[in-house]
């Protein structure tokens, strides 16, 4: 399996594909990363240094990548941080050129906009673009909460809400939405879910939620659900397998007591996950 990732890099830290990248790799996915950002360290210290990847140069190495005969090889695309606010357009047109080489590849979007703690954390522009431009030309999306949010115009909270939200991100193009962090008020005290949707029903997870703040987190759950689904083609797995994975994860980065994901650290729950999460079908 092939993804082309488009997203931020850090060179301190984890998040973007600093963050999907060796996950990716390490259940046996070959990535080919394509920056957007080139940072030090993401932007939630408050200062950083690095360059936006200008869009005609996230083009050109896309250019280069086509060049060599990987299109066709391709099984999925993968973005989410974009950076710049041109990166959408090139993402849009190099969705169309890998599946003009290989028409079974899919586009997974990561539409990160914010979250319900710190808001919003892109460009101004970048949420329009994602909602009438990127996200409809998209087979499989992971919103979280807030961004589902914002994509539809809505509020979701429950579940029943949260669903028909996901039905109007359907409506708009992808036919998979993994809404990544679902905080309903009658849920569980101390647990967070996640919701997937596909044609064939929706399923909804549960875990303990922990008390930490964890960047890139999103990113490695949008990675992570994106191949598993390609391998399975089954959403309840794909959602059991990514549950697992990234709760080990973060389980692990909280008892480090460090802020940055502890993602070599956290490897084996990537390539062996204990599956200890059972989905529940809702609809």
């Amino acid at each position: 399996m092939t993804i082309i990732s488009i997203q931020s890099a850090v060179a301190y830290g984890h998040v973007g594909n600093s963050a999907a990248v060796f996950p990716l790799q390490r259940i046996g996915v070959e990535v080919i990363p394509v920056y957007t950002v080139n940072f030090s360290n993401h932007t939630g210290y408050g200062e950083w240094g690095g360059p936006l990847i200008a869009p005609d140069d996230v083009r050109a190495v896309l250019a280069g990548v086509e060049a060599r005969g990987a299109f066709p090889e391709v099984d999925a695309v993968l973005s989410g941080y974009q950076g710049g606010e041109g990166v959408g357009e090139v993402i849009i047109d190099t969705v169309a050129r890998v599946k003009a080489a290989n028409p079974n590849a899919i586009y997974a979007c990561d539409p990160v906009m914010g979250n319900a703690k710190s808001g919003c954390f892109v460009a101004p522009a970048i949420p329009v673009l994602l909602r009438e431009r990127v996200v409809p030309v998209a087979d499989l999306v992971t919103p979280n909460q807030f961004e589902l949010g914002y994509l539809t115009d809505t509020q979701p909270d429950t579940l029943e809400s949260t669903l028909a939200s996901v039905d109007l991100v359907r409506a708009m193009g992808p036919s998979i939405v993994l809404v990544t962090s679902v905080e309903r008020p009658d849920r569980e005290e101390g647990t967070i879910e996640m919701l997937a949707v596909t044609d064939d029903g929706a399923w909804i997870v549960q875990t303990p939620l922990l008390p930490m703040k964890a960047n890139g987190s999103g990113d490695v759950t949008a990675a992570l659900f994106t191949a598993h689904y390609l391998r399975s083609r089954d959403a309840a797995d794909a959602l059991a397998r990514t549950a697992s994975s990234v709760f080990d994860l973060l389980a692990l980065t909280h008892d480090s007591g460090k802020r940055e994901l502890q993602l070599v650290e956290a490897q084996e729950f990537y390539a062996n996950p204990r599956m200890q999460f059972t989905p529940r079908k809702v609809r």
